[in-house]
């Protein structure tokens, strides 16, 4: 039996089955973002403000520990390696930045159980799934999922292989946010095109004797050619070169993309001064810590929820505990010296030893079990 194991109830309950949730929307998006959207991962991908927010969103919460507590008093008793590693295979904070990868693009994130506890069936590892290769089969009335298949191979519903479905407080923004990343996409795509282009777009005026097709042919031709390798153009008398082409200011691009920049900011739920589209804010260092609250408040936390909850139902923790990000711990923590200041005040009303403040800042305490059980070297 692990060490953490010691801390779960003694009555023994097996879970009979993993939780599978009941469909969220009619159009069954939730649960096939393959075949429903109109967008695909790679396209929104492709946009730097996608990037950015994908990042910033699931960078920052694959970074933030998490740990098990005890209801009946809050107390931190600890990580199971489930915690500490759900995959066997990559580092927590990869298999969790791709879960958050899939409630933002998605609304739906997978695991599947690859090992479990003997005393009571509850999952002891998991692997990511991609949701892109998870599809369902619900109830007649199609309010409830049934069967889950990966790669199209049914999976148990229960025990080893099954999958643990995490749900988002939303749908994902290849829903929600389609013709927004279309529109972004196309005009990044015109831009590209528009720099890229070997020669101005434009008409040849003939106002001479009219060509037949051949001639007409090889001198646009010759044109073309002569203008990829940069050489000085030569018109006749009867012909005249007529630009149709805009440069990307004339035709908008660069407002447009900062534009819609934006929109992609506020589809994500991110302050718009993260993507350098706001230009009228700054931050500074007195502010961050207030800007930090924000950034969880707006963007960070319905996925911190969404992880959160389900980590703690009952398939998984055991109902006398709960799972938590430590965010005041660590992405909120505040500086040293506001840190001390506050403990120097702590322990001056008799709120705290001196022992308890040592281990609030990750400090040996003197005279512990950390010191006296020691192994000697």
């Amino acid at each position: 039996m692990a060490f953490w194991d010691r801390f779960l109830p003694t009555n023994k309950t097996e879970v009979k089955a993993q939780y599978a949730p009941p469909l969220m929307t009619d159009s069954f998006n939730y649960f096939t973002p393959q075949v429903f959207t109109k967008v695909d991962r790679e396209t929104a991908m492709s946009l730097p403000a996608i990037v950015r927010c994908r990042n910033l969103i699931a960078g920052t919460i694959a970074s933030i520990p998490l740990h098990l507590y005890r209801k009946s008093n809050d107390q931190r008793i600890g990580s199971p390696k489930w915690l500490e590693q759900p995959s066997i295979s990559q580092p927590r904070a990869v298999t969790l930045a791709w879960t958050i990868d899939s409630l933002l693009f998605n609304g739906v994130a997978y695991w599947r159980v690859t090992e479990q506890f003997a005393d009571d069936g509850r999952p002891a590892r998991f692997e990511w799934i991609a949701p892109q290769r998870v599809s369902i089969q619900a109830d007649p009335d199609n309010f409830y999922v049934t069967q889950y298949y990966v790669d199209g191979k049914a999976v148990p519903m229960s025990g080893l292989g099954s999958l643990i479905t995490f749900q988002g407080l939303g749908e994902g923004i290849l829903d929600t946010g389609a013709s927004i990343i279309w529109q972004a996409y196309k005009v990044q795509q015109a831009a590209y095109n528009s720099a890229t282009s070997p020669t101005p777009t434009g008409i040849i005026k003939n106002t001479g004797a009219d060509l037949s097709e051949n001639e007409v042919t090889a001198l646009l031709a010759q044109w073309k050619s002569a203008r990829q390798r940069g050489t000085t153009a030569y018109l006749t008398s009867t012909l005249e070169y007529q630009p149709s082409q805009f440069s990307p200011k004339d035709m908008g691009y660069v407002d447009l993309i900062q534009n819609l920049t934006t929109q992609i900011a506020r589809l994500c739920n991110i302050p718009a001064y993260y993507l350098s589209a706001d230009e009228n804010n700054s931050m500074t260092y007195a502010n961050v810590q207030d800007e930090r609250k924000q950034l969880i408040s707006l963007a960070l936390q319905p996925y911190i929820t969404a992880i959160e909850s389900r980590l703690s139902m009952d398939d998984i923790t055991n109902t006398q505990n709960y799972v938590r990000f430590a965010i005041d711990e660590t992405f909120l923590r505040a500086d040293t010296l506001a840190r001390l200041t506050a403990i120097e005040k702590m322990i001056s009303l008799g709120l705290v030893t001196v022992e308890q403040a040592q281990e609030m800042e990750d400090l040996s305490p003197n005279g512990t079990d950390n010191e006296t059980n020691a192994p000697s070297l």
